[in-house]
């Protein structure tokens, strides 16, 4: 099954290392820098799953799932939040806005995949 993921963050570094962490998981891979950049992506292309940070610039990661929810088109879209935010609070703010899945940074490169293979509904 073919799949496409966005990447939102604001580190190019962070990026990168989701990037290499999902080789061989995803067929397509887009970046977006933050929200708003998220946004425009996703009126180009339909990805299968959104991994977003929190804490951006501009639109952060629970607005942006907010905004993803409130489009028809995309309300069904797998959002993942990949953060350094662990707060309990914040992951119920998280869950409100429709995210569907928190793993913590620094991230296990293993532990990513297995979370993107679950999220997506494959055999890991």
């Amino acid at each position: 099954m073919a799949s496409t993921i966005l990447i939102v963050d604001d580190s190019v570094t962070i990026r990168n290392m989701v990037r290499g962490a999902l080789a061989g998981t995803a067929d397509a891979v887009v970046e977006a820098a933050d929200g708003l950049g998220a946004i425009r992506a996703l009126e180009m292309t339909q990805p299968d799953l959104v991994i977003t940070d929190l804490l951006m610039p501009g639109m952060d990661g629970l607005t942006l799932a907010r905004t993803i929810r409130a489009d028809p088109r995309h309300r069904d879209l797998t959002i993942l939040v990949l953060t350094t935010e662990e707060r309990p609070d914040t992951r119920e703010q998280g869950r409100q806005a429709g995210v569907n899945g928190w793993l913590t940074k620094p991230f296990r490169p293993d532990t990513l995949r297995a979370t993107v293979t679950t999220l997506l509904g494959r055999v890991a």
